[in-house]
């Protein structure tokens, strides 16, 4: 069975000015000037890859690998926490 995708309350998520959200923003910057006029491409996909495999490792190291925990704490199922610890070969 598949969950709906989470509905993200405004009032929670991270401000403009949140460190995350400079961080993306500085990378993204880097990363267009360093296409030196190239086109980008699959730029959404780019981020979610470049950002997942981390996001889980870390959140896993933070949950001393209890993927229940883990889980719980990325808004994910453990099914599909096992599928994406599979994909990027987290174990």
């Amino acid at each position: 069975m598949t969950r709906p995708p989470a509905k993200i309350d405004p009032t929670q998520a991270a401000p403009d000015n949140s460190i995350l959200s400079q961080h993306v923003r500085a990378a993204l910057k880097d990363y267009f000037a360093r296409l030196d006029g190239v086109g980008a491409t699959q730029l959404y996909e780019l981020v979610l890859c470049e950002v997942e495999q981390p996001l889980i490792q870390t959140v896993l190291e933070h949950c001393e690998f209890n993927q229940t925990k883990a889980a719980q704490v990325l808004g994910l199922s453990r099914s599909t926490l096992r599928k994406k610890m599979n994909l990027y070969g987290i174990e």
